[in-house]
């Protein structure tokens, strides 16, 4: 008896361990509402204006075949291979995003350096117009009714557009893994925020 229920017992560890595995854990981001059909395996736009966003886990072994409808009736077929962590852009603009070390110190505005603004101005520029992205460098550049995987980490922190976050705390020796995504227009005001502190100043 004690045999069978330390059999039963590895055999729950090894399917709890299988089901975890298979993981394939997706952001929808959207405007309006998302109606999510876990069975059916469908997401659902519908009304509204505001910008939203929904994270579902899904427990498939293999590929997992999704259909995204938007409010127009739309359908499109959304594919995911492997598992891990995904952002699914179900707006109707292009988002970009990037890896952020929110636990490195904060620097004072007035002590920025003008190379570091540049660099920023220089990133920015090349974010906005998908250049130099790449999963082995951290960023993303996301059109509309597609789908990136950003980490194999489910732990990972995903900050979607229009979502205020300036700081993450740091639980015990691990560093978070943050990734901060923003729609162009919101990187294009970015950018025009850093060019004026870089404009030399006004003669009067």
């Amino acid at each position: 008896m004690l045999r069978n229920i330390g059999l039963i017992t590895i055999m729950g560890i090894f399917w709890a361990a299988c089901s975890t595995n298979n993981t394939k854990k997706i952001m929808i981001v959207a405007t309006g509402n998302i109606d999510v059909n876990m069975d059916a395996k469908t997401i659902t736009l519908s009304g509204g204006a505001g910008s939203n966003d929904k994270t579902v886990d899904f427990n498939v072994a293999g590929p997992l075949m999704l259909t995204l409808k938007d409010e127009d009736g739309k359908s499109s077929a959304i594919s995911v291979n492997d598992n891990g962590y995904y952002i699914l852009n179900a707006r109707k603009d292009t988002i970009a995003g990037a890896y952020q070390n929110y636990s490195a110190p904060k620097t004072k505005v007035d002590t920025i350096k003008q190379e570091t603004i540049e660099r920023g101005i220089d990133s920015l520029s090349q974010l906005i117009e998908g250049k130099n992205v790449s999963a082995a460098n951290r960023n993303f550049f996301v059109t509309p009714s597609n789908i990136v995987k950003i980490t194999a980490n489910m732990d990972a922190f995903v900050v979607p557009p229009f979502h205020r976050m300036a700081s993450i705390e740091k639980v015990g020796d691990k560093e978070p893994e943050v990734y901060r995504f923003y729609t162009l227009n919101e990187i294009r005001e970015k950018l025009t925020k850093l060019k004026a502190l870089t404009a030399p100043p006004t003669v009067k």
